[in-house]
């Protein structure tokens, strides 16, 4: 095992650092992730709200080609700690909606790292990231959303190790929705989010470099699924928070 994986205080040093990034709130992004929930074509006016979670449409990360690394993602380093783990992914989140987005509106987000954690887990060693968002509206002094993002850092499959099951979706809920993650949708949301994280939409490299049964599911494609479920059974009524969202993995062709 590497020096740097040992070293738990030199990871710890990111803790703290922070970037500063500046979107607006288009209509493309929404009209594209509609579609994408089939929900019918309508217009999308200036000052319509944006529903719980479609901030992920904004933002985006956009490394040059020459920045990225095996997996898709930018290489290790930068405003993220240099993991020297092979597997990343996102493991889930926690969420305060103080005030709603607005299609039109200028929104400033600024990213910290919160926290750097070490664990041993089933599969070997894991390293938790936490990211504290915060989003704020053009000439409002509060956020409007506060949100932590969770991400693992896995070690490499080694020969022999077996991935836990997967947990079966509970039957019986009193309301639900089932939905095929099939290849075009998981491109369609890859796309959508410029997330080049190849155990999404690359069937050779996900089973065969980081091992896993079939293409995953991303865990906020999962989470926007759950909370529009919800959204269209509180009828209108806003969120106010979601103290802990936890997605978990997730492969292709099951329901979610």
């Amino acid at each position: 095992m590497s020096d740097a994986m040992t070293n738990l205080s030199h990871l710890r040093q990111w803790i703290g650092r922070s970037e500063t990034l500046n979107d607006e709130i288009t209509r493309a992004p929404v009209r594209a992730l509609s579609a994408m929930l089939d929900l019918p074509e309508t217009e999308i006016p200036e000052g319509m709200r944006l529903p719980p979670l479609w901030h992920w449409l904004y933002f985006l990360p956009a490394h040059r080609q020459s920045e990225l690394g095996p997996d898709g993602h930018a290489r290790r380093g930068g405003f993220l700690p240099p993991v020297p783990l092979q597997r990343r992914m996102w493991a889930g989140g926690q969420f305060e909606f103080h005030a709603p987005l607005r299609v039109g509106d200028q929104v400033k987000r600024v990213s910290t790292i919160d926290d750097v954690a070490i664990k041993d887990g089933r599969t070997g060693r894991l390293v938790f990231v936490k990211v504290r968002h915060e989003l704020f509206r053009g000439g409002h002094t509060g956020p409007a959303i506060t949100e932590f993002h969770d991400i693992v850092y896995r070690e490499a499959k080694r020969p022999g190790d077996a991935e836990p099951a997967p947990t079966p979706a509970q039957a019986g809920a009193p309301w639900q929705r089932n939905v095929e993650p099939d290849d075009v949708l998981l491109f369609h949301y890859s796309a959508m989010t410029f997330n080049g994280h190849r155990i999404h939409y690359d069937r050779d490299y996900v089973t065969k470099v980081e091992g896993y049964p079939g293409l995953v599911v991303h865990g906020p494609l999962i989470a926007t699924l759950l909370i529009w479920c919800d959204a269209r059974r509180r009828a209108g009524k806003l969120l106010a928070s979601s103290s802990k969202l936890f997605v978990p993995r997730s492969t292709g062709n099951r329901s979610a």
